[in-house]
């Protein structure tokens, strides 16, 4: 009896010691390891259908500009709402892009994309009435000439 009573004590003993060092372990590892990549942890990333902006200059359409967009959200977020950000997106693009004068076709690679996507991101979180997108990217940014596209 005296025997099975000291072994489950040393049994008990051993495992709270080796649980404590594991955890000490554990512990050193994550302070001089690597840092955890918490930052990107439940976002789900979103690609929009391509936007297509048609561009007037002097009352006739010179072409269109096609914008591929991508979103980040949190994931859990997207799925409790009951509409889903991606219209409210798109059509924030098309209309900043419509209505920026601003806007060189001709000269695509000096447009401020920063400042559009903020500002995509700023009013989508306005118009949902909560913080839902946390990133807009920009996949694909380019013009097409009128004749490119009517003639296929």
């Amino acid at each position: 009896m005296m025997k099975m009573l000291a072994a489950g004590l040393w049994m008990s003993f051993t495992m709270l010691v080796s649980g404590y060092g594991t955890a000490k372990y554990i512990s050193a590892q994550n302070q001089t390891g690597q840092p955890e990549e918490t930052a990107f942890v439940g976002l789900d990333y979103e690609t929009l259908k391509p936007v297509n902006v048609p561009i007037l200059f002097e009352g006739a359409l010179q072409g269109y500009v096609v914008a591929k967009l991508v979103f980040t959200a949190d994931g859990d977020t997207l799925r409790r709402l009951p509409v889903p950000p991606h219209p409210f997106l798109v059509d924030e693009a098309f209309r900043a892009l419509y209505a920026d004068e601003t806007l060189d076709f001709r000269n695509l690679e000096r447009y401020d994309l920063d400042s559009l996507t903020k500002h995509l991101k700023k009013v989508t979180n306005q118009r949902i009435g909560r913080k839902v997108v946390q990133d807009v990217l920009v996949e694909e940014f380019n013009y097409f000439d009128k004749e490119d596209v009517l003639s296929h």
